[in-house]
């Protein structure tokens, strides 16, 4: 980045006349004699190209640098809920590892919480060199301030060159507020992840709606932040050995302060999500009404699966939000995924194409979702997605209507 810097002293009327005329977004004005520029200024440098030379000057902005070699280690923010540790921090243990071995810097994990110590251990099976533990009692519940305060220690001594949060609703919460402690970037939703030899992470995420995919660096700052959504990255496989250490963490009671106060914690209903299912029947525009749906979740009942949808489902009406596979939905990867009457638009896909087999059913043979897909069926979901039923109840010995 940089500015453009007008030499006031060499302006005249002419001189005026013409800079003002060369602008084609009108951000160069007269002001008693002077040129001032506004925030209608694309930074095309006509001015500096074809105004008279010497008036106008584009001055690049300083490069902050820093010593990277000062930061080191890959670190990962445990997400939990009274322990119990959120699958999406085991699949972010896997990227780091895969990260770390890249640059020879060792897997960091950061527990904070209260009564976690036990809990700790577990993290260890995963391959992780060392978990630094935060236990206290004023990190019972999650508070925004403590945690960040807490977050903010272990970077001020560990210096961690990167740190992978679960974009959680935790994890969403959390992120901003590390990086804007030590005015660094942050980079949410990344689908990719990838490191250069001198530490930069290459985060690549979705941008201007999924059409394009945008690749980010951070080269000036530390430590780099991203966020990663569940079922992205691949877990490691848990060892039944235990490698790396646990250190137990102390910091001032007093930066544990928080302005919230938790009154009462009210537990919701454990409920079974497009997320964790195993096999998904995903149905988009090729269904025809809100009835329809219902062979849909047939089928979906008999392979044990749960029903997911497109976006212009849910703002029909017609399904839940929690239902929605996409950039604006949830991340899936199930064993097997039967896309119905989708056409496979990259906001859609995003979201599901690790799924370990992909089949699609659409009537278009040129329907984006075939790139995608590992087996296609050209046809009419009506009479496709029927036959699958009969033939499923016909092969279990369900007694089954005439079709």
């Amino acid at each position: 980045m940089g500015k453009l810097v007008v030499h006031q002293e060499k302006l005249n009327p002419e001189i005026i006349k013409e800079l003002t005329n060369i602008c084609p977004f009108g951000a160069m004005t007269e002001v008693d004699g002077k040129i001032d520029i506004s925030a209608g200024c694309k930074m095309c440098r006509l001015c500096v190209k074809k105004g008279p030379k010497g008036v106008v000057e584009f001055v690049e902005d300083k490069v902050e640098e820093i010593d990277k070699s000062l930061w080191k280690g890959i670190a990962v923010y445990v997400d939990h809920v009274e322990g119990n540790i959120h699958p999406v921090t085991y699949e972010l243990i896997g990227k780091a590892k895969e990260l770390a071995a890249k640059i020879n810097h060792p897997v960091y994990a950061i527990f904070v919480g209260c009564n976690i110590k036990d809990k700790a251990e577990e993290l260890l099976h995963y391959g992780v060199d060392e978990v630094f533990v935060y236990d206290y009692d004023e990190l019972k519940d999650f508070r925004i301030e403590p945690y960040t305060a807490a977050i903010e220690d272990f970077i001020n001594k560990v210096k961690p060159s990167t740190l992978l949060v679960g974009a959680t609703t935790v994890g969403r919460s959390l992120a901003p507020r590390v990086a804007a402690r030590f005015r660094t970037g942050l980079t949410a939703d990344c689908t990719i992840l990838d490191m250069k030899e001198n530490t930069d992470l290459v985060q690549i995420r979705p941008a201007f709606g999924g059409n394009i995919m945008a690749q980010i660096l951070n080269p000036n700052h530390r430590p780099q932040l991203a966020t990663v959504r569940y079922k992205v990255m691949d877990a490691p496989v848990r060892s039944d050995e235990t490698s790396g250490k646990i250190t137990i963490e102390k910091i001032d009671k007093s930066k544990l302060e928080s302005g919230i106060n938790v009154l009462k914690v009210t537990k919701k209903e454990v409920e079974v999500g497009i997320s964790d299912a195993d096999v998904i029947v995903a149905v988009g525009r090729g269904v025809k009404s809100e009835k329809d749906l219902d062979m849909i979740k047939e089928l979906a009942d008999l392979l044990g699966g749960q029903v997911a949808t497109t976006r212009p489902l849910i703002e029909a009406g017609w399904a839940d939000a929690k239902r929605q596979i996409g950039l604006s939905g949830r991340t899936v990867k199930p064993k097997l995924i039967i896309a119905c009457g989708i056409s496979g638009a990259i906001q859609f896909v995003a979201g599901m194409n690790n799924s370990d087999t992909i089949v699609a059913i659409n009537k278009d043979p040129k329907a984006s979702i075939f790139n995608v897909a590992h087996y296609g069926i050209v046809g009419d979901i009506y009479e496709i997605v029927p036959k699958l039923i009969e033939d499923i109840k016909m092969k279990n010995g369900i007694k089954t209507e005439a079709i």
